[in-house]
Parts: structure tokens; C-alpha cells; sequence
């Protein structure tokens, strides 16, 4: 087999799209260094550009926004710019796609690796073309003289060399005055196969001798495997049990056959019964040990104000929820005894790595994770946990296995985005000005140093690995943006989690942006305040306020305190919201509108219509930003309308659509968006804010509507119906 490096792959390839649907062998490690332009880009022969990039796009459209700031620093147009992405061999460990750092981090790392690497050539180009660099320009793969005249091609210049120098983190970019592609709504180039069904899915990748596995779940968390009657399918032909400890799965020649004997197999198992139950979620919360506490925020002295008086106070919760992504999670593995190569659409693969090299017995350099479009994640979902069910099939096996989860794998085995519970006081002066503020947020606390999310095939195995919690950033924005004389916001870290717990599109920042933004509705309704006009006079930052004032202008905003008049005799009810965020406190402007009718005889709640302002500094591909932050309402709507998490003391029960039921097509409302763009402000990723202050955003206007406050998401009609008999009496 002949090994291959990670330059002669794709020398000279620029324009080339690599689709690994055969076996690559690995080369030694990368000798590239992460700070080095090489890492990031190579010009082809023709003058093409190859770009290497460990960020990958997740639906985010960053296969474009990659080829703008590239095309905009080295004048070479988009179409002659090659991507690869998430390859654990070919591109720099740039960290996990998350966080909505694709563009904000992956992308400009690039961008500065590409003007690094044009003012080399326009070095290079100087003394040959007997002019300055002042008036040489990078221009269609060549270094031209500004103002026309003849040019010398960039790998003419290069002469086959590598550029061999470091990015200069304070390389001069391009003047947004003169940009040619940032700022343009260049085309998804992956777009036209996937509309036309020609685009390729890890669901889709193949490889010679590749069998099909399926892993059985056990009945109950935490079960212990007792016994296998292999005997059960002993008729099916070509069928492999495979036992690992508690690791229990199949491997057949045929996706059929595999699923065949993963149902007719018989085992028997443990039933522990040690989960609290969903229906007593937050009383568990509350009674969880704390392992310690986080002050965020602390201004004055509101514990002084906080007794007595004008005190408002109320708890807000959020349950736990599933990624719940269209697709089941799959994978692909060929796993040797000298190395392994894995097909995944993980959104870490170099974060994964080291992990799968421990497992599989393996150095880290023989073992290579290649990102593959999956079915969509926000977080980590059941993805790494599909491809260490493979991983372990193939080893067991010595062949190429691909596993495909099923429906009751994905909702009843994905890590789940925690339940989150907040307590909320706050101190009116006679005026209804808020004079003291304070938050007691119940967050599960992260486990420090925690490499990875703890995968289930590992665990089950008995094969070592860390342990630990992982839920992200989720203690962000539990302090309001309002300026408040006495604040205090506490993180409460409690002991885990009853689910194991992962990343969820903007972690915790739904929860707590819904908790803060409601509880200050509730104190401008009891100061008889307008709503919009109570926020303006503690917001402070003038981007903030751009986008609130607009976002009121958008909806017609009349000024009036909420709730507004309630008809009592009307079946439909009526109403407004509004909700504001700076995401993360240092991030994203997003202001939220929302008109919502709620049917009084079944407690359906209907957005009817959203206004969304949103700003995020440099916007690299507007439409690109509009199509997440579309996304990002309608997947915020989605979670704080239908999606809990349920389970008895065993499992999880929501296994299905109808269990775990998402937002569907007359579920939609009329989405307005503005975006505010400015070119000379970093860029922010676009791929969380806009999802942070819905929930907010709904229960104000469902406030506004029936008199009646929600204060546990989802808001389903039950939980509506329920709460409007109780107003009624």
C-alpha cells in the first residue's frame, strides 16, 4: 500500500473536491506547525488555492464564507479555491466547530494565513518585476503591476517551494472600502447536490468489504449485560455477535441482515433504576449536591434591599433536552492493527482523536478522523458515539464496519442539553425602578479538564476513559444587560446531571436569557411600565440599543404596559413580546419581537409573527447569516414550544416524533429580519445568538395575551390550558 503525506495528496489538486470513498493510508505526523501558513493553505500548479481548514461546516455555510476571505486577501476568485475540512491528517487542529466559532476564529485564521501568504509573494514578485510592492497587487493567481501590465503566476514564484513562515497575526487585511467578496452573498457551493440528492452524507460513504453493524441498548441506564444466547440467531447467515464486557452488538454483510439480528437476538441485562424521573426533574435539581459557586456578576449590596419593600420574586425552569437531529447518527470505521481511519461527522474530530487512539490501542498519528457531512448537529449529538460503535465492531471484527443508529438510539442515547433552574429577586423603589437584582442559577457543573464528552460504546466496554460532565459555557447571561445600582448573579454548580449531558446550540443561554428577560417583563408590568421603554432606560450600550429600538420600530411597538387588554370572552387571545440579548455579554446584538395567539379551549400557543434585529459585526456572507439566524428562531421556537426530555427511574421514555414531538410546518410563523452590518467591527458567528432570546420573546407576549406568566419551558398547550383554568378560578 502506498503511504501518502499530506502535501503530495493534493498538490497541484486546487478546484479538486476529495471524497474518500476509498481507503487512504496514513502517513506519519504532520510536521506542519498550527501558527504556520502551510497549515492553512497551499497554491496548486495551476495557481489554485487549497485550503485546509479544522473547522467544518455543519449546514452553517462556511464552505463559502472559507473561499470569500481567501478570494478577498489573495485575489484569487472563489471558484478556483478548493476546501478540506475536518481531516485529522490534512488540516490544522483549530478546536471543535462550536460556539459559533467557525467563522469568528477557523475562518479568520485563515484569512490572516492568506494575506501572510500574499505578502510573501508580492515580495517574491518584486524584485523580478522591477517594482515596489506598493504597486504590485495579488490578482487571479498572479502578482500583477497595479494598473494593468504583465504578472508572474504564484507558483511560478513559488518555484515548488512551500511558503515555510508563520501567520503574522498583525498581517494588514484588506480594506473593507475595496472588499470584492467579503461582505457579497456568494452561493452554498454545496447547496445544488444536496437539493438535488446528489450530495454525499457519511450515511453514504462505502468502502471495500465494509459490513453493517447494529449495537443493542440496554433496557435501563447504567444496565449490566448478563447473559447472550448467540443460539438466537444462529440462522442468519454471515451474522457476528460481538461481545465486549457490556458491549453488545451485531455485524452482518447486509444493513438488513444487521438489523434483523440486532431485533432477534435475545440478552439479558440489569434494570437499575437509579434517574429521578422526569416528573421530578427540578425537585432533584434543587436537592442535587452543590459542588461549589460561581459569582458572574456583583454590584452594590442588593442582599440589603432584597428584604422588605417592594420584592418580587420567581423561579424559572428549562428541561432537559435532545439534539433531536432529522437523521439518525452514523459512522464508518476500518479499524487495523497498525491504524485506523474513521469517516464521521463529528464536530471535533482532533478533539476526538487522542480518545479514539486510547480505546482502539493505537498511537494518535495512526489514527485518522475525516469529517463527513451527517444529519445536522448543534452540539454533540449521537454522532462520536456512532462512530465508536463502528470503531469497536470493526476491531472486534478486522473489517470495515459502518453503524447506523436508529430513531430509539438517537432520542434515547444522545447526550442531552441539561434542565436548568433559576431563582430570581428583585427590589423596586416607589418609582417601579429596579434598585436591586439577583440570580441563584442551578447549572450542572462541568467536569475541569474534561477532554471529551464520555462515549457510551467506551463506557460499556470497560475500556478506560475520563469521566465527567460537559455542558458547555451554560452560566453565561444569567445577569441582566440592564444597568442595576446593586446586582448580584451566582452560578450554583451541582453535582451532574440525571442524563449524560452535552453542548446544545447556545448552552444555557436559552434558559437563562428566558428567565432574565421574562422576570424583567414581570417588574415593568408591576411598575405599569412599557416594556420596551423599561429596557431603554438601563441599556447602556449603544449597539444594544440600535437593535431594540429598531426591533421595536419593526413591529409597530405602541407604547403601553403588559399584559394589554384580555378579552375574556374570546376564544383566541392576542398578544406581544419583546426580549433583548447581548450574547454572552460580549458577542452578539439581538433584538427579539413576537405577536402570539393563544387558543383559550386547547392552550395551543401560535407565534404568528417574529422581528428579529441581529448584528454581528462583520458579516463575511449576509444571506449566509440570515440563513442561521432563520434556523436559529425556528430552532429556539421548536425547543420552547414542544421539546422535553422525558424519563421514568430506568430511561428515556420520549424515543419518537410522538414522544418528543419538534416544530412543524403549521407550526411556522412570518419571520422579519434585519441585519446590521459593520464591516469594520471583527466578525461574530451568527450560529447561536439569534436563538437565546425566543423563548424570552414568547413568554412575554403569551404574558401579554392571557395575564398568565409561564415559567417552565417547553410551553406546551397542556401547560398553557392548565395555567389559564388556574388564572380563571
Amino acid at each position: 500500500m502506498t503511504h501518502i503525506g499530506r502535501r503530495s495528496l493534493l498538490r497541484g489538486a486546487a478546484g479538486l473536491v476529495v471524497a474518500f470513498a476509498a481507503r487512504p493510508a496514513l502517513a506519519g505526523p504532520r510536521t506542519v506547525a498550527l501558527n504556520a501558513v502551510d497549515g492553512d493553505l497551499a497554491i496548486g500548479a495551476d495557481g489554485g488555492v487549497t485550503v485546509y481548514s479544522g473547522k467544518v461546516d455543519l449546514g452553517t455555510g462556511l464552505r463559502a464564507v472559507m473561499r470569500q476571505v481567501v478570494a478577498e486577501e489573495l485575489g484569487v476568485p472563489p471558484a478556483r479555491i478548493a476546501l478540506v475540512e475536518g481531516d485529522t491528517l490534512l488540516t490544522p487542529n483549530q478546536g471543535p466547530t462550536a460556539g459559533s466559532t467557525g467563522t469568528a476564529v477557523g475562518a479568520m485564521q485563515v484569512r490572516r494565513a492568506a494575506a501572510t501568504a500574499r505578502e510573501r509573494l508580492l515580495a517574491l514578485a518584486a524584485p523580478r518585476l522591477g517594482k515596489p510592492v506598493e504597486e504590485l497587487e495579488a490578482m487571479a493567481g498572479e502578482v500583477r503591476p497595479r494598473g494593468g501590465g504583465a504578472g508572474i503566476g504564484f507558483a511560478a514564484l513559488l518555484e515548488g517551494r512551500a511558503f515555510e513562515l508563520d501567520v503574522d497575526p498583525k498581517v494588514k487585511l484588506s480594506d473593507p472600502a475595496a472588499f470584492r467578496w467579503i461582505g457579497t452573498s456568494l452561493p452554498r457551493p454545496d447547496v445544488p447536490a444536496k437539493v438535488t440528492g446528489r450530495h454525499t452524507y457519511v450515511h453514504d460513504i462505502t468502502v471495500p468489504g465494509m459490513l453493517h453493524g447494529r449495537v443493542l441498548r440496554p433496557p435501563a441506564v447504567g444496565a449490566s449485560l448478563i447473559a447472550v444466547d448467540e443460539a438466537s440467531v444462529i440462522g442468519l447467515a454471515g451474522v457476528r455477535v460481538v461481545r465486549i464486557r457490556d458491549f453488545l452488538g451485531v455485524v452482518a454483510p447486509s444493513e438488513w441482515q444487521a438489523e434483523r439480528a440486532a431485533t432477534t437476538l435475545k440478552a439479558r441485562w440489569t434494570t437499575p433504576a437509579g434517574l429521578p424521573g422526569s416528573a421530578g426533574l427540578f425537585d432533584a435539581v434543587r436537592a442535587s449536591k452543590p459542588v461549589g459557586e460561581q459569582v458572574l456578576a456583583s454590584i452594590g449590596a442588593p442582599e440589603k434591599l432584597l428584604v422588605g419593600g417592594r420584592v418580587l420574586a420567581a423561579t424559572y425552569r428549562w428541561p432537559a433536552q435532545s439534539h433531536a437531529s432529522m437523521g439518525p447518527s452514523c459512522a464508518v470505521a476500518d479499524v487495523r492493527a497498525d491504524e485506523a481511519t474513521i469517516w464521521t461527522a463529528s464536530q471535533g474530530t482532533h478533539k476526538y482523536q487522542p480518545l479514539f487512539a486510547r480505546f482502539l490501542g493505537l498511537p494518535a498519528a495512526r489514527v485518522r478522523l475525516i469529517y463527513v457531512d451527517g444529519s445536522g448537529c448543534y452540539g454533540m449529538n449521537g454522532h462520536d458515539d456512532a462512530a465508536a460503535d463502528a470503531a469497536l465492531l470493526s476491531k472486534a471484527v478486522g473489517a470495515p464496519v459502518r453503524v447506523q443508529w436508529s430513531r430509539a438510539d438517537e432520542h434515547g442515547w444522545d447526550p442531552k442539553g441539561p434542565p436548568q433552574m433559576l431563582d430570581l429577586r428583585a427590589a423596586l423603589d416607589a418609582s417601579g425602578n429596579v434598585q436591586a437584582w439577583e440570580t441563584v442559577a442551578f447549572l450542572p457543573a462541568n467536569t475541569p479538564g474534561l477532554p471529551a464528552v464520555p462515549l457510551l460504546a467506551v463506557d460499556a466496554a470497560g475500556i478506560e476513559q475520563p469521566h465527567g460532565h460537559s455542558a458547555g459555557l451554560v452560566q453565561q447571561n444569567i445577569d441582566p444587560p440592564y444597568a442595576i445600582a446593586n446586582l448580584r448573579a451566582v452560578a450554583r454548580w451541582v453535582d451532574g446531571t440525571p442524563l449524560r449531558s452535552s453542548n446544545l446550540r447556545a448552552p444555557g443561554k436559552l434558559a437563562n436569557v428566558m428567565a432574565v428577560e421574562c422576570f424583567f417583563d414581570e417588574l415593568a408590568a408591576a411598575a405599569r411600565a412599557d416594556p420596551v421603554a423599561y429596557r431603554l432606560k438601563g441599556l447602556r450600550e449603544p449597539r444594544g440599543v440600535a437593535v431594540l429600538r429598531r426591533a421595536a420600530e419593526l413591529m409597530g411597538w405602541q407604547a403601553r404596559p403588559s399584559p394589554g387588554r384580555v378579552d375574556r370572552s374570546a376564544r383566541l387571545l392576542r398578544g406581544r413580546g419583546i426580549a433583548y440579548c447581548h450574547y454572552k455579554q460580549n458577542e452578539n446584538f439581538v433584538a427579539i419581537g413576537m405577536e402570539v395567539e393563544v387558543d383559550r379551549g386547547s392552550g395551543r400557543i401560535h407565534p404568528r409573527r417574529v422581528v428579529c434585529v441581529h448584528e454581528c459585526g462583520l458579516m463575511v456572507n449576509p444571506d449566509g447569516v440570515r440563513a442561521q439566524v432563520e434556523g436559529g428562531i425556528l430552532h429556539a421556537l421548536s425547543r420552547s414550544l414542544f421539546e422535553e426530555v422525558t424519563f421514568d427511574r430506568s430511561r428515556v421514555t420520549s424515543t419518537d416524533w410522538s414522544s418528543y414531538p419538534v416544530l412543524r410546518f403549521a407550526d411556522l410563523p412570518v419571520l422579519e429580519i434585519e441585519l446590521i452590518d459593520r464591516p469594520t467591527e471583527p466578525p461574530i458567528g451568527a450560529g447561536e445568538a439569534a436563538c437565546a432570546p425566543v423563548g424570552a420573546a414568547l413568554g412575554n407576549a403569551v404574558f401579554d395575551a392571557t395575564g398568565v406568566r409561564l415559567r417552565q419551558a417547553p410551553f406546551t398547550a397542556a401547560r398553557m390550558k392548565a395555567a389559564l383554568a388556574v388564572h380563571a378560578s
